[in-house]
């Protein structure tokens, strides 16, 4: 059994997602220039270290505009469950270029260490260093709470990246604050290589997060949230449900379990029980989900769990109702059997 949102509500996902991509890209280079500007203008290694990030955010984020145009593509023969996956490598790759803006920052604030510069105009520097730390903040928000929403690993990941910046920037800020009161130039380093530790960090995050979407992991966060949408809305005669999957493709889900039902109902009820299912959880989640759900008839063991009240062919006496959880929702075998 098949069940597909409509395609209006996808198209309008994919806009959605790309265009808060294009703002995050826009104002990515805008804050390039202005870091850049303020690092020619003092000399700061803490201030390159935020302009360094910003390459790696205006790069990364073209990369994951592309690819969400490319996981926005309809399936074709190819590509049978679409090219949603292309999310994952986007978000590997952001991985990547992130560790490697880390390990240049703390390579040049070594050297940097041992043979300094004068420190300049270290008040305009401050004030660049405020306001795009700011914006990074804000869109980060906007990005990760749409990501949220979408289930957009490239949006995700860009969002949790310059939540990153934007804290680069807090300590960019205290570097340059304990700076300009103690006058220990020296800490400018020092400040630097703190910072690109914790962007090696989430550059390797980021990685780890990809490469367990391209091994289809299974992202407990989103069954718990399907498993829960389900339970509000359980109905009697849905004994059991096991064997249950989600794959995520780029903002798409793809969902497959098996659904015990009554053995005697004909095939044209059990359908209109399958479909229900799915328009439940497609209401639970504002992108395309796509549903093949087997169907499995009831057996004598399960009257025990099973709490339909007007059943004349029960066998066995109604014990407790199974309620539903991440161990026994995902095995392959049908609750208290």
């Amino acid at each position: 059994m098949q069940q597909n949102i409509e395609p209006v509500i996808e198209i309008t996902s994919d806009r959605k997602v790309f265009r808060i991509q294009l703002l995050a890209v826009s104002a990515g280079v805008i804050l390039l220039i202005a870091k850049f500007m303020a690092y020619f203008l003092t000399h700061s290694n803490t201030i390159l270290t935020d302009a360094l990030e910003s390459i790696i955010n205006v790069i990364a984020g073209v990369f994951a505009l592309y690819s969400l145009y490319l996981s926005s593509k309809p399936k074709d023969y190819d590509h049978p469950y679409g090219h949603g996956k292309v999310e994952f490598i986007s978000a590997g790759f952001e991985g990547i270029l992130i560790a490697i803006a880390g390990v240049l920052i703390i390579s040049k604030s070594v050297i940097s260490f041992f043979h300094p510069r004068p420190l300049e105009h270290l008040d305009i520097g401050l004030a660049i260093v405020v306001g795009s730390g700011i914006i990074n903040y804000l869109l980060a928000v906007l990005l990760v709470k749409t990501a949220d929403k979408y289930h957009s690993l490239t949006l995700k990941a860009d969002g949790e990246h310059l939540k990153s910046d934007a804290y680069s920037s807090l300590g960019v800020l205290i570097g340059l604050v304990l700076i300009m009161l103690t006058k220990w130039n020296f800490l400018d380093s020092v400040v630097a290589i703190i910072i690109g530790g914790i962007i090696i960090y989430t550059g390797v995050k980021l990685v780890r997060k990809s490469l367990a979407g391209i091994m289809d992991e299974t992202d407990e966060g989103i069954v718990l949230s399907v498993i829960k949408h389900l339970s509000e809305h359980r109905k009697e005669v849905w004994i059991d449900i096991h064997n249950f999957r989600i794959i995520q493709y780029g903002n798409k889900l793809h969902v497959d379990c098996h659904v015990t039902l009554p053995w005697y109902f004909t095939l044209e009820k059990a359908h209109k029980e399958i479909e229900e299912i799915s328009a439940i959880i497609n209401e639970k989640h504002a992108t395309q989900v796509e549903f093949f759900i087997h169907q499995d008839p009831c057996v004598p063991q399960s009257c025990k769990i099973c709490s339909l009240k007007e059943c004349e062919v029960r066998k066995e006496v109604f014990i407790e109702k199974m309620e539903w959880n991440l161990e026994n929702i995902i095995r392959n075998k049908k609750h208290g059997l």
